[in-house]
């Protein structure tokens, strides 16, 4: 087996020093969010994760300042029209987050009071939070010991620890062994560790243009000392282009409809698309998603 070869398979232990300098160097490098602010609640954790979720920070962050100054606690969004949901939501992207978020909030006014629950299990009960979110919230808003792994943790303990470029498409078992070894066992240091490895995962070891000269770990860092080879799932990728797409047209529907103030004409929606065909079934789509809803003139509108 050659060196490089051996480089890339998982250490059945992390690399001494990875966790303590990851974190020390979080508390200097954090950015400054408001989801990590001491006033931040459960639910603003929760919604904030939520909104990140394939969205990058400098567009959830205003969207989430006044969704939390609009419904504060999930009562406040469960009792909220859903059409004022919609609009809220904007131009984050994947509009039926919004959905699954009101659901979420609902679930909790049902089941627990109108509280967060703090507990793994109860939360991934919840309407919309996957294994990823409910360890977020358990380790970002309780500092409970979770696994965090999103793509960037993915990304840091694969080359760090494994020497690839990037991790796999689909997360592996040896993956969650590798993060749930890695991760410290008390709390405290454990949800640090889960904020810091995300972080240097966004502003550092990014998939693109990683920065190692700015890395607190560089000289562990197992696919640095094998020259940075290339990526080696490549050939296993999609790219998913946008212009033109079933999801640009869906968009610039939720556009049209969010900017207006009484139900729409289906004539008035044709330049959604170049394509009436397209059009129509991305307006089936929507309606079958829940996300909008035609009147028995067959103009479309926002779900009350």
């Amino acid at each position: 087996m050659s060196p490089v070869s051996s480089s890339r398979q998982l250490l059945r232990e992390p690399a001494p020093g990875l966790v303590p300098r990851v974190v020390a160097w979080f508390d200097d490098a954090a950015r400054d969010l408001p989801w990590r602010h001491a006033d931040r609640t459960p639910w603003g954790v929760l919604v904030s994760e939520v909104m990140l979720q394939q969205t990058p920070v400098v567009r959830v962050e205003p969207v989430w300042r006044e969704w939390l100054r609009r419904w504060p606690a999930p009562a406040d969004l469960a009792a909220a029209p859903t059409a004022d949901v919609l609009r809220a939501w904007g131009r984050l992207g994947y509009p039926r987050r919004a959905l699954r978020l009101q659901d979420c909030a609902r679930a909790i006014v049902e089941r627990h009071d109108g509280t967060v629950p703090d507990d793994e299990g109860a939360l991934l009960a919840l309407p919309g939070i996957g294994e990823y979110t409910a360890a977020a919230v358990r380790a970002f808003a309780f500092g409970r010991r979770s696994v965090v792994v999103d793509t960037n943790v993915r990304r840091v303990l694969a080359r760090t620890l494994g020497g690839t470029a990037l991790a796999a498409p689909s997360p592996t078992a040896a993956e969650r062994s590798l993060a749930a070894d890695t991760a410290p066992v008390d709390d405290a240091t454990a949800a640090r560790w889960a904020a810091a490895s995300m972080e240097l995962g966004a502003v550092v070891c990014t998939a693109r243009a990683p920065r190692c000269h700015a890395c607190p770990v560089a000289d562990l860092c197992a696919w640095r000392a094998a020259g940075h080879p290339p990526d080696e799932h490549a050939h296993r990728r999609r790219t998913q282009a946008w212009h033109g797409t079933d999801r640009q047209i869906r968009g610039r529907v939720m556009a049209a409809l969010r900017a207006a103030d009484a139900p729409v004409p289906r004539a008035l929606l044709a330049d959604s698309g170049p394509d009436p065909v397209q059009v129509d079934r991305c307006l089936g789509g929507l309606v079958e998603d829940g996300l909008i809803e035609q009147d028995e003139a067959g103009r479309f509108r926002f779900p009350a």
